[in-house]
């Protein structure tokens, strides 16, 4: 770090306030990670936005064929690859936001020590949170948009409202990927990277993706509406089926308070990790 990067990073923090910590130029994390996806990790985001079409066609489809038709939230029967192909959109949405803000920041902050150089110049951690995040979101949606387009050449999108779905998957994305970052701000080895995945299996399987919530017992249900996987999951799938309802203003409402959460967390995080 040279002399004058560390002036002005001292200066920025003795001016404290929220230009301690935020510059308003968010924009130039983005715009460098978005240089590094094109030029080195373009393949992998390529990748990940297969793994949910072959869940559909395999299951959605292919299953589906034998099951029939399953009875939606409000009581309508559906056929079984339009019930899961809304829940599969929103772990879409969740993947692509999660992965890129958990693997790629632990790297960037363990190995490539990335944010140090960032916090040394005029960007604060709230630049840095809303840069990485916008990222993640950025993944998110493209992860999102492929899969709603998939569904509408498969004719899986059973009423018009499944045009909001696509601001949906990014409220999903956001969540998720302001959250993820904050929490692997703690993380240091890839040992406990690899909590990650064994949290987010368990939730895939089990947020009502592949059945409804009623087939639990009562107590599982209620440890499965907590789970953020299943507000995110019965949003989308209310949208794509049309059959919305004032719940759905709950599970939008979830994951607002979970982006205030994030972003909070994650700029303090930042701030005391780097900076005091």
């Amino acid at each position: 770090m040279t002399t004058a990067a560390t002036y002005r990073a001292a200066q920025r923090r003795d001016t404290g306030g929220v230009r301690a910590l935020y510059s308003g130029n968010a924009r130039a994390v983005l715009g460098r990670g978005l240089l590094a996806t094109r030029s080195t990790n373009w393949w992998i985001v390529l990748t990940g936005v297969f793994e949910p079409i072959f869940f559909l066609l395999s299951l959605g489809l292919g299953l589906g064929g034998l099951i029939g038709t399953v009875t939606d939230s409000a009581g309508n029967d559906i056929p079984y690859a339009a019930f899961i192909a809304p829940a599969l959109l929103a772990v879409s949405a969740m993947n692509g936001a999660i992965y890129d803000s958990t693997w790629n920041v632990f790297f960037k902050m363990h190995f490539g020590k990335l944010y140090q150089g960032m916090l040394a110049t005029r960007l604060g951690p709230l630049d840095v949170a809303l840069g990485e995040i916008s990222l993640a979101l950025l993944r998110g949606a493209a992860y999102g948009v492929t899969f709603l387009l998939v569904m509408q050449a498969l004719g899986l999108n059973l009423a018009w409202t499944a045009l909001l779905a696509l601001p949906a998957i990014l409220v999903i994305a956001f969540g998720f990927a302001s959250l993820g970052m904050g929490i692997t701000s703690y993380l240091k080895t890839f040992q406990q990277m690899e909590v990650i995945p064994l949290v987010l299996l368990p939730m895939f399987l089990l947020s009502a993706t592949f059945f409804p919530i009623t087939v639990y017992p009562e107590t599982v249900q209620w440890f499965i509406m907590a789970l953020p996987l299943w507000h995110g999951v019965e949003l989308v799938r209310g949208l794509t089926t049309g059959a919305l309802s004032v719940a759905m203003l709950g599970h939008l409402a979830y994951y607002l308070v979970m982006i205030a959460v994030g972003l909070i967390f994650t700029t303090r995080r930042l701030r005391a990790l780097f900076l005091d």
